[in-house]
């Protein structure tokens, strides 16, 4: 297997790489730290900004600021390869084993999509280095890598605890099916306490849908307990990540709503702005 983190330097990147090293240690999987360069910051071509300078005084500027754009791009690969040094540091310290570094050119989202067929997870802080940190403010980067990914995507939270309880949002859609089959499946839940949590009525249909959810797990060898309780969906798994120590939460990047988030599904959206733990999320 293997798993693939973005770190870019901000505060996040200390938990990316704690995060990203537990996962791979339980799924014994090999991990890539990624540092992607903006074309911005790689670029050595400079702007025009002569003016109506003379030609002898133009042609020096020019130089000029050919020489200063190469030095940035230079400085800026250099910082680059200091981050994933320094992030391979933090993972090792962290446990894990087969750590390889990658600096690339471009953006987050083209790598995500020439590296999505070989990669397992993705591991992304919920902020990143360029982030307004202002209250309930995601990154701009994380939106875009939860609306493109198909493989599951891990959201670090600010900082690492260890992860022993999971609360399962489920909801009967697709993509939280899809939730579970995944965990029923991997060696990442093996061992730790898992609630399935359904915010609805107390129906048939739904006790059925969740009994069900709770059987696939079962059938992966992973004990559940199971609850539907009726309220507001945001509230409901908000109070209950407090109130029962929940370490990881586990959705569907959609679900079922009569309007739906272009980004992502709105229920998602909130639960990461609000959520002050780790989000796994299967699409």
């Amino acid at each position: 297997m293997k798993i693939r983190a973005f770190v870019d330097g901000s505060i996040y990147s200390q938990s990316v790489c704690d995060h990203a090293a537990w996962a791979a240690g339980r799924l014994q999987a090999e991990l890539e730290l990624m540092h992607v360069l903006g074309r911005r910051e790689a670029a050595s071509v400079p702007s025009d900004l002569s003016g109506a300078l003379a030609l002898g005084a133009r042609t020096t500027l020019l130089q000029e600021l050919s020489e200063l754009d190469e030095q940035r791009a230079k400085l800026a690969q250099k910082r680059g390869r200091a981050i994933l040094e320094d992030a391979a540091g933090m993972a090792h310290l962290s446990g894990a084993d087969k750590v390889t570094t990658k600096l690339r050119h471009g953006d987050v989202l083209e790598t995500l999509e020439a590296l999505e067929a070989e990669t397992d997870m993705f591991v992304i802080g919920k902020r990143g280095e360029a982030a307004d940190f202002a209250k309930l403010h995601l990154g701009s980067n994380l939106e875009r890598v939860v609306r493109a990914a198909t493989k599951p995507v891990f959201v670090a939270s600010r900082a690492f605890k260890p992860i022993e309880k999971v609360l399962v949002a489920f909801d009967g859609s697709v993509n939280s099916l899809k939730a579970v089959d995944a965990m029923s499946r991997s060696a990442l839940y093996a061992g730790l306490q898992i609630k399935l949590l359904m915010v609805g009525d107390k129906t048939t249909e739904n006790e059925k849908r969740i009994e069900d959810a709770r059987a696939t797990l079962s059938g992966g060898s992973i004990a559940a307990e199971a609850e539907i309780v009726e309220g507001h969906v945001e509230a409901v798994i908000a109070e209950r990540v407090e109130q029962e120590g929940i370490n990881l939460l586990v959705m569907g990047t959609h679900g079922h709503s009569r309007i739906r988030s272009l980004i992502i599904g709105s229920t998602t959206t909130e639960m990461l702005r609000s959520c002050k733990i780790p989000v796994m999320l299967y699409r």
